[in-house]
């Protein structure tokens, strides 16, 4: 049916066909995962509130119909900061200072193009697409940097600085658990990841049962990764007023607000793929209808990690640095390194049961 439907577009443009409907698709991305990180801000601060027993987002709605009251707090958000005057300082890069915030984005975006949404719904199916991730997303500290240095400001340079060493310590702890799921599947077709953890056994094929302290790691690594509570020291108010962005206003700033929460859904979505099974159903396949795959179990299991992501600004309380550091450089690096020897003899022994 859907060839049906395209048959006459795609002779209508002839040779630019191809082009177009891959702008569709992309399109068809980045739009909803636009929406998604304004409505993850929402769920956020209602979460939070939740749990400190008081009230989120409740007044801005659509029409001032009451009971959808808060669900227009994004959109009004987004209004404020698209009308507020972005202002470059005097003694800033100005080029620099308007491309950081784009640096910092385009990765979070660019990531999703290998992300597959079920056997049939992905932009690019490629044999390398966990390797594209890793690579793609280790830029997204260039444009914490050159905000940091362009803005010509001391506060803003030391939380570039900061966040940096962050990142690129917690990267190291992360693509070496990625390397355990990588000799697990023996793949890196993110989709074939998926794949491998089909099964009868439902939830129990999938790879957090023998990846158990991999996947904490890659949690708590993806937390420090997105400068998220309780591994904010890059925007530690009570130290450097805002870190790196502190010199951004208007829709600058929102940029780097929505790189943050896009990297959010990013993580969120590979850590469902990698250790929770993607979209296969944590049920058996003999249940019929309820053991089906689908892209809602993905959406599902994608809501439960974010929700950790929130549930962990509310409880933990701020790092100093220098135990963050430890943490990433002390703790995470040995545990992965000898995590991978142990996963390697245990892959040689009968009692390995995880192979298709």
């Amino acid at each position: 049916m859907l060839d049906t439907l395209l048959a006459y577009p795609q002779s209508w443009l002839g040779p630019a066909w191809p082009l177009v409907w891959t702008l569709i698709k992309i399109l068809c991305i980045v739009v909803p995962l636009m929406l998604s990180v304004a409505y993850v801000t929402l769920w956020e601060r209602k979460l939070i509130g939740w749990m400190q027993v008081r009230l989120g987002p409740n007044r801005v709605t659509f029409f001032g119909i009451r009971w959808l009251g808060g669900l227009a707090q994004p959109i009004a958000d987004g209004l404020k900061l698209l009308l507020k005057e972005i202002i470059v300082p005097s003694g800033a890069s100005k080029f620099l200072f308007v491309v950081a915030p784009i640096l910092a984005i385009m990765p979070a975006l660019a990531a999703w193009a290998v992300v597959p949404f079920s056997p049939e719904l992905i932009l690019a199916d490629i044999d390398a697409g966990l390797l594209y991730i890793m690579a793609i997303t280790s830029m997204g500290v260039y444009g914490i940097i050159i905000a940091g240095w362009a803005s010509n400001s001391k506060y803003a340079f030391l939380g570039a600085l900061r966040s940096a060493a962050q990142m690129v310590s917690y990267e190291l702890a992360m693509g070496f658990a990625l390397v355990c799921v990588l000799m697990v599947s023996q793949s890196l077709n993110l989709g074939e990841i998926v794949r491998t953890q089909e099964g009868n056994w439902g939830v129990f094929n999938w790879f957090w049962i023998p990846l158990f302290p991999i996947f904490l790691v890659y949690i708590i690594s993806g937390v420090a990764e997105t400068n998220r509570a309780p591994f904010d020291v890059a925007e530690g108010e009570s130290e450097i007023v805002a870190g790196f962005h502190v010199e951004y206003s208007g829709m600058t700033f929102a940029v780097f607000f929505l790189a943050e929460y896009a990297n959010m859904i990013l993580i969120s979505t590979l850590a469902a793929i990698m250790f929770l099974g993607g979209w296969l159903s944590p049920f058996p396949q003999s249940w019929g209808a309820l053991g089906s795959p689908g892209f809602g179990w993905l959406l599902l299991k994608l809501f439960l990690v974010i929700s950790c992501f929130l549930w962990f600004r509310a409880t933990f309380p701020r790092y100093r640095y220098d135990q963050l550091m430890r943490l990433g450089w002390k703790v995470f690096l040995p545990l992965t390194i000898a995590y991978i020897l142990i996963l390697g003899a245990w892959m040689q022994t009968p009692l390995w049961i995880w192979w298709k």
